[in-house]
């Protein structure tokens, strides 16, 4: 487990949940009640596991996550045994700690290739 850090973290999410969760205060996810976890990714994993999990599907939207802001715990781990370490909510996200949203932009071959500028949350 690595040592926590304070850097920006991501997490992947259908737009039309988003749009949902705009006036509620927390969030949690579509794996916190099955694995105990929110999965999200740093920022530079957040385009490989957009173009692992979603390519084709351009539905989604990406949060920008003050880490230091999160209630509950964010912890770096390898959960899936492949010497990565990814950062994981363990609760829910309150919404108070996201700071804005990013679009996910397909480059020429189809992929994932970039963020979008955040639309900052206030």
């Amino acid at each position: 487990m690595a040592v926590m850090t304070d850097a920006t973290i991501f997490h992947i999410l259908p737009k039309c949940l988003w749009h949902e969760l705009r006036g509620t205060e927390e969030y949690r996810g579509d794996t916190l009640d099955t694995e105990g976890f929110i999965h999200c990714s740093t920022e530079l994993q957040v385009i490989p596991t957009a173009n692992r999990f979603f390519v084709g599907r351009d539905e989604h939207v990406v949060l920008r996550i003050d880490p230091k802001r999160v209630i509950a715990p964010v912890i770096y781990e390898d959960t899936s045994g492949g010497g990565v370490e990814f950062p994981h909510i363990y609760g829910p996200l309150n919404l108070s700690a996201v700071e804005g949203i990013h679009e996910l932009l397909i480059g020429a071959g189809g992929l994932f290739e970039r963020l979008s500028e955040y639309e900052r949350i206030d």
